[in-house]
């Protein structure tokens, strides 16, 4: 088999690019190692920025996205017992988040791309990558029904996130890797509650943060903070809903949390992780393959769409004109955006979480929320970094 990209996996950096990249006449195969049926239903982040809702729309890919996402252009803060908003949105260009998971994504993806003539392979395994550094690099795989099969490419896209095989097949000593653990930990909890709040909370409580966010008319994403350490079946149902509960509570307010089944708990290792540069040879990365961003701030998907526009810019060029300008400056190009998420999260950690060892912190934290409150032009930093520039 030969094609012009070899993707590797079937993400939103993966499919974005395949979509884009296809739509240029640049054809491509991706390769999947979950089953279709997995990556569509598999429940993840659900914020989408202006900046990717424009893009996908410029490409006709945000059809069902406009029609069903909902527009949020506010966000809340609580702190010892009183909360304040901050419309971000007002504040940056009007500039909105959509909320739309990413599983629906993710399916309006596979089937823009399926439905243009698109070659994607599910349930592919022992992927391997071979003359990264020539002409036309070879990608190996053993397909569905157990054949080894591969194809020589122009280049490959490692889109198969932190876990995947695309990072490790660069050899050791290339890359520059940059690795933070923020000495925290997410209970994520998903539940079939209707949302309780029209607008993203973030609660900072002595007993640590506690977020709602906001997937659809039916069902709400809940965080709170847990020791570093914990499982997710150290959680009952009834301890959840109580500590939610608790950080939650506002002084002089009716507000009530709405309760619901809880159909998924795990914990999330808050973690952050860059690598440079963003390519070797022939060899591309995308997403959480080159960086590992936390949740605070929602931007890992926005980052990944980002990378695979860049890409398919780059690639569109190289197969118009000839030139390898914007291959040569890829990388640089999607790390500053990167640097510059990685920045505004790690302020957004600092600022809506407690450290029990240290309430020292615990303070600056508040310090920054009463300043966030207060200051309009901290106001107007912040919701241009939130929303996206």
């Amino acid at each position: 088999m030969k094609r012009a990209v070899a993707v590797i996996g079937a993400g939103p950096a993966g499919l974005t690019l395949a979509n884009l990249i296809q739509q240029s006449g640049i054809d491509c195969v991706v390769l999947e190692r979950g089953s279709r049926t997995h990556v569509e239903t598999r429940p993840r982040a659900g914020v989408l920025e202006h900046r990717s809702v424009t893009m996908l729309e410029s490409h006709g890919l945000a059809d069902r996205l406009l029609m069903e996402a909902d527009r949020h252009g506010t966000c809340e803060f609580r702190v010892n017992g009183q909360a304040f908003q901050v419309a971000y949105s007002d504040l940056y260009d009007d500039r909105l988040h959509y909320v739309y998971p990413q599983q629906e994504v993710v399916k309006d993806l596979i089937a823009a791309f399926l439905d243009a003539g698109g070659d994607i392979r599910f349930s592919v395994s022992d992927v391997e990558l071979r003359d990264l550094t020539s002409s036309h690099p070879t990608v190996d795989w053993t397909s569905a029904d157990g054949v080894r099969e591969a194809v020589t490419a122009d280049f490959v896209a490692g889109c198969d996130g932190f876990h995947g095989v695309s990072r490790p097949s660069i050899p050791e000593g290339v890359l520059t890797e940059f690795t933070h653990q923020h000495g925290i930990e997410w209970l994520a909890i998903l539940a079939e509650a209707p949302p309780s709040t029209k607008a993203i909370i973030y609660a900072l409580h002595a007993d640590g943060f506690a977020g709602h966010m906001l997937r659809s008319p039916t069902v709400s994403r809940f965080y709170l903070q847990v020791p570093v350490g914990t499982k997710a079946s150290d959680w009952s149902d009834e301890q959840v809903w109580e500590a939610l509960h608790k950080r939650f509570a506002l002084h002089d307010s009716n507000w009530a949390l709405t309760e619901g089944k809880i159909i998924e708990k795990r914990v999330l290792d808050m973690r952050s992780h860059v690598v440079e540069p963003m390519s070797y040879g022939r060899l591309y990365l995308l997403g959480d393959a080159a960086h590992i961003i936390t949740p605070v701030g929602a931007k890992g998907m926005n980052l990944a769409m980002n990378d695979a526009a860049t890409l398919s810019r780059a690639l569109t060029e190289f197969y118009a004109t000839g030139s390898e300008t914007g291959l040569k400056t890829y990388s640089d190009d999607c790390l500053r955006r990167v640097w510059r998420a990685q920045e505004f999260s790690q302020w957004m950690v600092n600022m809506i979480h407690t450290d029990v060892s240290s309430p020292f912190f615990g303070r600056l934290a508040q310090a920054r929320l009463e300043h966030l409150a207060e200051s309009p032009a901290y106001r107007a930093t912040f919701a241009e970094n939130y929303v996206g520039p």
